[in-house]
């Protein structure tokens, strides 16, 4: 049939999680797409899970960077993208992190303070 296009995806990899904590107190909220970059955030055409995410604004979630007032929360599983809608999430707000294994490269914050999360490897 034309037109039609199918796509699938898993409910994302997390390995980045050392448990479980924290994974049935997840939250939602709305990634402001315009925030992320494609070739960084997305670049498979979906926000990956374990992407470090502020949380500070539930309607304007927004890329993870270690500042005042930021609040720390990672992508709970794959949430598709396409770069011009803003996207419906779940994110953990603690839990046991692996750095590691998160999709991009992530530094445990020092200025915002997250004393929910452990971070290890």
């Amino acid at each position: 049939m034309p037109g039609l296009k199918t796509t699938s995806f898993g409910t994302g990899d997390f390995s980045w999680m050392r448990n479980t904590d924290g994974l049935d107190e997840a939250l939602t909220g709305v990634a402001d797409i315009s925030g992320f970059t494609e070739a960084t955030h997305f670049p498979d055409g979906y926000l990956p899970s374990g992407l470090p995410v502020d949380v500070s604004d539930l309607d304007a979630i927004v890329p993870f960077v270690d500042e005042a007032g930021a609040v720390l929360g990672f992508v709970k599983g794959d949430f598709k993208a396409d770069g011009s809608e803003d996207v419906n999430i779940s994110f953990v707000t603690r839990g046991n992190i692996n750095v590691a294994r998160l999709p991009i490269a992530f530094t445990p914050p020092t200025t915002a303070p997250q004393a929910r999360f452990f971070f290890g490897s």
